[in-house]
């Protein structure tokens, strides 16, 4: 494993607590308020939490939560895109809505963005239980 897999590795391994998964998740929306806004200090903020959540908490107990074996199974499909290829597409789309939700922030429409980032936390959760079920697959094969 060379340097960038095993930061990878131990990235995903801390992120992979449920609280570190479900508080990103639940964050989403902070993802929009620099464009709303326009501030430095509120872009820093949302910057500063995406960097250091994933890293704030240790290493899960058990791997029986879902969250959990989402982010592993993330992890395993980013190592090997062959175990769901739609995931790249699935990816994709929720960037796309995502960066929607970002341009309707920038121009102050309030539904859009809402819109868009209730989107793309439901398409993330979708993406997660696919992961889930490539980690539950993986594991069983096992």
């Amino acid at each position: 494993m060379n340097r960038s897999q095993y930061l990878r590795h131990r990235m995903f391994a801390r992120h992979a607590h449920p609280v570190s998964a479900w508080t990103r998740l639940v964050t989403t929306p902070l993802v929009v308020a620099p464009f709303w806004t326009r501030r430095a200090d509120v872009t820093a903020g949302v910057v500063i939490w995406f960097a250091i959540n994933p890293i704030m908490t240790p290493e899960p107990a058990d791997r029986r939560s879902f969250a959990t074996r989402a982010i592993l199974g993330e992890e395993r499909w980013l190592a090997r895109p062959a175990l769901d290829p739609t995931m790249s597409a699935i990816n994709a789309v929720g960037a796309g809505v995502l960066g929607g939700s970002m341009l309707a922030a920038r121009h102050h429409r309030k539904v859009p963005t809402v819109l868009g980032v209730a989107a793309t936390m439901a398409l993330t959760l979708y993406g997660w239980r696919r992961y889930a079920e490539i980690y539950d697959g993986d594991r069983n094969a096992a």
